[in-house]
């Protein structure tokens, strides 16, 4: 074979495995542009006049807990913890998604939460429950008492009872991060 047959039959590999990877490369850049933000970081939870009410905003949970209301909204007739409307509050962003609401996803188990996660739920009785997990978030919505807890009597925003929920990893340990946490959410 001549030394010019050679060299097309090298530029043509060449070229071949030159698209391929720059293909690859662009499949690897439109895949991590399309990566969603998860808005896994918290999720608020309000038992108000008979629904639960649930947000995955903290912005949109600071409307409802002023207003008593949320302006965009995703309902489910019964599907509460016990029984009640199940509400979850929406940013206006999210008001036309059928799906991959994070509020939802979380709530029902399909989202993990992120590793600095952050929670709150306010009952009806006047307690302000405090997580740093999904976990026990979830495991007080099903039971409705904390097994492991720091209770802190008339320190909330509006002199609720606070209950920092702990775990069996933690239960030993003042939570200062956490009441902290709560502390700057709140403006205390």
């Amino acid at each position: 074979m001549s030394f010019l047959k050679r060299a097309a039959v090298a530029a043509a590999i060449a070229g071949v495995t030159l698209s391929l990877t720059a293909c690859q490369s662009n499949e690897v850049k439109q895949e991590m542009v399309k990566a969603p933000v998860l808005n896994n970081q918290d999720l608020y939870e309000v038992d108000h006049e008979g629904r639960h009410y649930v947000f995955d905003d903290f912005a949109v949970y600071q409307d409802f807990l002023k207003v008593g209301e949320t302006s965009f909204r995703k309902v489910f007739i019964g599907a509460g913890p016990h029984g009640e409307s199940l509400v979850f509050g929406l940013r206006s962003e999210d008001k036309k998604k059928l799906d991959g609401l994070a509020g939802v996803d979380m709530y029902n188990g399909k989202l993990p939460a992120a590793k600095d996660f952050y929670g709150e739920m306010r009952a009806e009785d006047g307690r302000l429950y405090v997580f740093n997990t999904l976990e026990d978030m979830q495991e007080v919505r099903q039971n409705g008492e904390a097994a492991f807890r720091l209770t802190q009597i008339g320190t909330g925003p509006e002199g609720q009872t606070v209950v920092f929920v702990l775990n069996d990893s933690n239960k030993k340990q003042y939570p200062a991060e956490l009441v902290a946490r709560f502390k700057e959410m709140n403006a205390l």
